[in-house]
């Protein structure tokens, strides 16, 4: 869907949302496409393992408005409970990733249904240690007039028009050497049990010299023993040097589905280039 879309648009020559003061990410779908606001990013993850040394991004502008967006790395550390916050020195065992890459350019301007290339090269690898390096590539919208409609807040003197500023974080790793991962689930949990929906609660534990990345699968089995997908969250990541992740899903009931009898299980899984492979399993008796 995405490379049709590329073909239909004029291409210029030539990343867990930010708004206003607000730091926050939305990042690690398992689609290859991320659209925020109306700009689109394909690919939303970048690897740099084994011989890669090169890598493209196209960016899409899907709106009626032409878009500046100013482009930059920024380090992000992952809370315990998955959410992210901006550090400016890594965390014992953390290693950033942008000393070692280039990209250009570096400030791009697109009119509607326009789209341009990132080119991303990997550089001055040689002597660094094995293991992971990861820094986000961000994606700053550049407000260049005051919307009409935009919140305004008024005082005898003064007026201030605040405008908000959008923007889209996604990961850049560079794996160096020997880099494995291992990862398992635990402390699973219901909560807020009603009639129609709970939540359920897990713990992510991951080992190793990498991130783990996947999405989960939640399916109910009842006393037939027949398997019914009840809920299912995208995009899961454990990233270093955390060893662990909580996190919280929502399941919504369905017919033949009774959060009081029965068993849940809890499938982690990755797909890398259509090819599934599971990570993790585990399961919760009701």
């Amino acid at each position: 869907m995405f490379s049709n879309f590329f073909q239909k648009i004029h291409l210029k020559n030539g990343f867990h949302f930010f708004y206003l003061v607000f730091v926050g990410i939305l990042f690690l779908l398992p689609v290859k496409i991320f659209a925020q606001g109306n700009l689109l990013i394909n690919p939303i993850r970048v690897i740099f393992d084994g011989n890669k040394h090169i890598e493209e991004l196209n960016l899409a502008n899907t709106g009626k408005d032409t878009a500046i967006y100013q482009i930059s790395f920024m380090q992000l550390r992952m809370k315990p409970d998955g959410n992210f916050e901006e550090i400016t020195n890594p965390d014992s065992g953390q290693h950033f990733a942008d000393p070692y890459l280039r990209f250009f350019p570096r400030k791009v301007k697109l009119g509607p249904n326009e789209a341009q290339v990132i080119k991303m090269q990997l550089s001055k690898t040689a002597g660094l240690a094995p293991g992971e390096y990861r820094s986000h590539l961000y994606f700053r919208a550049i407000s260049r007039s005051i919307a009409k409609g935009d919140e305004e807040e008024t005082t005898k003197s003064i007026s201030v028009r605040i405008t908000p500023v959008y923007g889209i974080s996604i990961p850049i790793i560079i794996r160096i050497g020997d880099t494995h991962a291992d990862v398992n689930i635990s402390d699973i949990s219901l909560s807020e049990v009603a009639d129609s929906s709970a939540n359920l609660n897990m713990k992510f534990n991951r080992k190793g010299n990498c991130s783990v990345y996947g999405n989960i699968l939640v399916h109910y089995i009842g006393k037939s023993g027949v398997e019914k997908l009840i809920s299912e969250a995208d995009g899961v990541a454990v990233y270093t040097p955390n060893y662990s992740r909580l996190f919280k899903l929502k399941l919504n009931r369905s017919k033949g589905v009774d959060f009081h009898s029965g068993r849940i299980l809890i499938t982690y899984q990755s797909d890398k280039d259509g090819r599934i492979s599971k990570l993790a399993e585990s399961s919760l008796a009701l």
